[in-house]
């Protein structure tokens, strides 16, 4: 069954989180030393991360972005902390999704139960190879994506979206449709994540030397279009 790291501070709620979690099957690791929780997710190696914010030592948005560094686990914010910024900023640093605290168990297993399947089961990615398209080369076993000898790391849900761009390049894809094949359903995400994902994955590209490859239209959708390398025709 798959591996659960829950770093959360608050001891009777991570009891509470952890019993209901391991009634599913789930193996629950629960660090107590957060001043070396880099060294304890190395050791564990989770199938998922679930991260709170407001933590001893380090803030969960430090260690968000150090685990993303590191390692394309997933990784699920728990937070008392509620506005859209608090979401914005978790999702701009490699968070997968968040939920503010209270919350309601069912909806945690929901949360939980769709990520490790988008990530690990019948909807995740089976291609084993490399998608180009001219010159842009997007590899599903390191989750990179490399232009003229230049790479960067993408996240789970930046690589899946991207891919869903690659493969019906030079068309508008609906967001709903881009929301629907990262987070399975449309009432498990918050419009403003796919919008923060697909800003992300804009400054990817540009570093690469690829700027305004991706154009959105409103009521539209989004749509990638790399340019064909010069000296090149279509015969």
């Amino acid at each position: 069954m798959h591996k659960i790291m829950l770093i959360e501070d608050d001891r009777q709620l991570s009891e509470l989180v952890g019993n209901h979690l391991e009634r599913y099957g789930y193996t629950i690791y629960k660090p107590n030393d957060f001043q070396h929780i880099m060294d304890s997710l190395l050791d564990v190696q989770p199938d998922l991360v679930l991260l709170d914010i407001n933590l001893p030592y380090y803030d969960g948005y430090f260690l968000c972005r150090s685990i993303r560094q590191q390692s394309t686990v997933p990784i699920i914010i728990i937070s008392a902390r509620s506005t859209e910024m608090d979401q914005i900023m978790a999702m701009e640093l490699g968070a997968d999704d968040y939920i503010t605290k209270p919350f309601t168990f069912d909806l945690l297993h929901a949360k939980v139960k769709a990520t490790i399947r988008r990530v690990y089961g019948e909807y995740a990615s089976a291609d084993t190879g490399e998608l180009s398209i001219e010159g842009l080369s997007l590899d599903s076993q390191t989750l990179a994506v490399q232009f003229k000898g230049n790479r960067q790391e993408l996240s789970k849900n930046e690589y899946i979206l991207l891919k869903k761009l690659m493969e019906e390049h030079n068309t508008y894809i609906p967001r709903e449709a881009l929301i629907e094949t990262v987070w399975d359903s449309l009432t498990f995400v918050d419009d403003n994540t796919l919008t923060v994902n697909m800003t992300r994955i804009k400054q990817k590209l540009s570093s690469l030397g690829l700027p305004k490859v991706i154009t959105s239209k409103r009521g539209v959708g989004y749509m990638l279009s790399v340019p064909s390398p010069i000296g090149k025709t279509n015969e």
